[in-house]
């Protein structure tokens, strides 16, 4: 009885965390220019959305701090955060973002984010496997000390798999905080 509580509560942080970054993958998304129709001109970027940049930096830096210092999650909540916050500079300052062109350094420290990003993605990705078929080995193993030891072990490997992801989102993120640094100006 233990074990399966122990199972629903791995693959809900499982549910979680997968939901969690599948919105900081749809903020990156950049949508295409609606045309506009009404009689308001689209809004500029201003003092308000350099605000909301500062703030999002400052939280990115924060949640990095706390993900090292392995409080996953409080950098859970910031990136979360975060995110929102460069969703919002994606909306409404997306024709003058795409306007700018990216200087060959920032080019380069984008792709090298993106390869990161993609690597501990890809180490997340393995270790939930692990952990989800090590979770099926221990609910299928009569030795309830074997079944343990498998069901701690999957733990483990999806608190790993969380924080791969986490990173995945901050090297992202930094992308963004690259791409609005022109707000900071």
């Amino acid at each position: 009885m233990r074990l399966s509580r122990l199972i629903r509560i791995i693959l809900g942080m499982l549910l979680v965390q997968g939901l969690l970054f599948a919105g900081m993958g749809l903020a990156q998304t950049q949508t295409p220019p609606q045309p506009q129709t009404g009689a308001a001109p689209p809004a500029k970027c201003g003092p308000d959305h350099a605000i909301l940049y500062k703030r999002a930096v400052g939280l990115l830096d924060k949640a990095e701090k706390k993900l090292a210092a392995k409080y996953t999650a409080e950098a859970k909540s910031l990136l979360k955060e975060c995110n929102s916050l460069f969703t919002i500079l994606l909306k409404e300052c997306g024709p003058e973002q795409k306007a700018r062109t990216l200087t060959p350094q920032e080019e380069q420290q984008e792709t090298v984010n993106k390869k990161l990003a993609a690597d501990e993605t890809a180490q997340a990705e393995r270790l939930e496997q692990s952990s989800g078929e090590k979770l099926k080995k221990a609910e299928q193993t009569p030795q309830q000390e074997l079944a343990v030891k498998l069901a701690r072990e999957a733990k483990t490997e999806s608190e790993q798999a969380q924080v791969r992801h986490l990173k995945a989102g901050i090297y992202s993120l930094r992308n963004q905080q690259m791409i609005f640094r022109f707000l900071a100006r």
